[in-house]
């Protein structure tokens, strides 16, 4: 019996071109509207106990080239463990080499988080006590954007992941965050919730994580690009959530995203605004440098550039939010591949990981809340 790959799923990419034997070759389909492409997402079926050799033949002209060498695929036969798959990069062709047990293996770029799982998020966490939510707009597809709001505190705190929607990693960190923050047992959590107000959007971008999107929205705009003019027809979830941070102002921000060439957690901030201070610098450096101590997932080696004075991209919503608020905000980024630095050769930087580094975060920031 042939074997049968699909990706006619929530979240799927995958392109078969052609199936022979125990090989397929497979291409990678581009974000709708645009050129972006990278996230894979599969079902192989009716393989158990079969060695298959798939190769995806046009990662060379993907978004990062550079996200291939050293990166391996996540697979997984009950969509809850994800581990490591026998994966190289050799002549432009990532193959991935796996002998399923079952009749079912789903393989994707990192460990999926579905529109399903997220809006099981949102309802179990809106139940929990002081816990609001709202929807702050619908999305060109008709899909709500959640926002979730605790605390009774003064300071505003927001937080908000998967602008881009191919960056699973930022939504499994979303539920170590709100699972924390949550829990009646967590004294960070309660000493958060009393000393701020944390406004949550766990999925800027419903629309092109359903449809299986790497870096874009549902018509191909890349809303980390869209701060500084957003707009109803392009990026109504940026102009939504931005709406919303305009009536409460923004003291902390953390705009949660992964990279894939870099192999390390790591955060980028806002340097190169036109406002720049150094007292706001400094309690950057500080939420940066202390976080560094505080877990061995987080470093501060490795990282993007840092933007001379008045060179920031203001289009971005870290160096957006530090101008318009005098927010001390911050991307943090968390690696498709595993953490060098850090490494787990059976699952990688993985969701657990990610939910964990969450928690890290949360604690660093009680630390230091009364300082902004």
């Amino acid at each position: 019996m042939t074997f049968s790959i699909t990706s006619a799923f929530d979240s799927g990419n995958i392109r078969v071109v052609k199936i022979d034997g125990t090989e397929a070759d497979l291409e990678i389909e581009t974000d709708h509207g645009s050129d972006f492409y990278q996230w894979f997402h599969f079902r192989v079926g009716n393989a158990a106990g079969r060695e298959l050799t798939l190769r995806i033949t046009n990662v060379a002209g993907s978004a990062y080239p550079l996200g291939w060498p050293n990166y391996r695929a996540r697979v997984s036969e009950d969509r809850d463990t994800w581990a490591l798959a026998d994966t190289d990069f050799i002549d432009q062709v990532l193959t991935i080499r796996v002998r399923p047990q079952g009749n079912a293996l789903w393989v994707a770029y990192f460990a999926p988080y579905s529109m399903e799982r997220h809006y099981d998020l949102v309802a179990r966490m809106a139940a929990k006590p002081g816990v609001t939510q709202r929807e702050l707009t619908k999305t060109l597809d008709g899909r709500p954007l959640d926002c979730l709001t605790m605390g009774e505190g003064a300071k505003q705190v927001w937080l908000y992941a998967r602008q881009h929607p191919g960056e699973s990693m930022a939504e499994w960190w979303m539920e170590g965050a709100l699972e924390k923050l949550t829990d009646p047992n967590d004294a960070t959590g309660q000493s958060l919730r009393e000393k701020a107000t944390l406004n949550i959007v766990p999925n800027m971008n419903p629309d092109g994580s359903f449809r299986g999107h790497l870096r874009t929205n549902a018509v191909g705009v890349n809303l980390n690009r869209e701060w500084h003019a957003p707009s109803e027809d392009r990026s109504p979830e940026v102009l939504a959530v931005r709406n919303a941070m305009d009536a409460t102002g923004v003291d902390f921000a953390m705009d949660v995203h992964g990279d894939e060439a870099i192999a390390a957690n790591f955060l980028a901030g806002f340097e190169g605004i036109p406002s720049f201070s150094a007292d706001k610098g400094a309690l950057y450096n500080r939420f940066r440098d202390t976080l560094a101590e505080r877990t061995p997932d987080f470093q501060v080696a490795k990282g993007y550039e840092v933007a001379p004075p008045g060179k920031a991209n203001m289009s971005m919503s870290t160096t957006q939010l530090a101008e318009r608020y005098g927010a001390v905000s911050m991307t943090l980024e968390m690696p498709f591949k595993d953490h060098d630095d850090n490494p787990d050769p059976q699952f990688g930087w993985s969701p657990e990981r990610c939910k964990k580094l969450a928690h890290a975060c949360l604690d660093n920031l009680a630390a230091m809340i009364d300082l902004l």
